[in-house]
């Protein structure tokens, strides 16, 4: 049964949290790269947001939500 556990961790911590390290270790050898990484997060993020109020924003243009106070049973 401790074999498996160690398997599993094995797995985790040399194969699924290696480019996680590499990020690690690259950000403590440059400033800018950490930066970079930091605003492309952000951008991807921002876009995303804003696609969503776009979809939301075409949804209420179209009325197709049912706003009555009677749509749901608990309100």
């Amino acid at each position: 049964m401790k074999s498996i556990f160690k398997a599993i961790e094995d797995l985790f911590v040399n194969v699924l949290f290696a480019p996680f390290d590499m990020l690690r270790e690259a950000a403590y050898e440059s400033w800018a790269f950490s930066n970079i990484v930091n605003w492309l997060l952000f951008a991807i993020g921002a876009v995303a947001f804003i696609y969503w109020m776009l979809q939301l924003k075409k949804y209420n243009d179209n009325g197709e939500e049912d706003k009555s106070v009677t749509s749901h049973s608990y309100l």
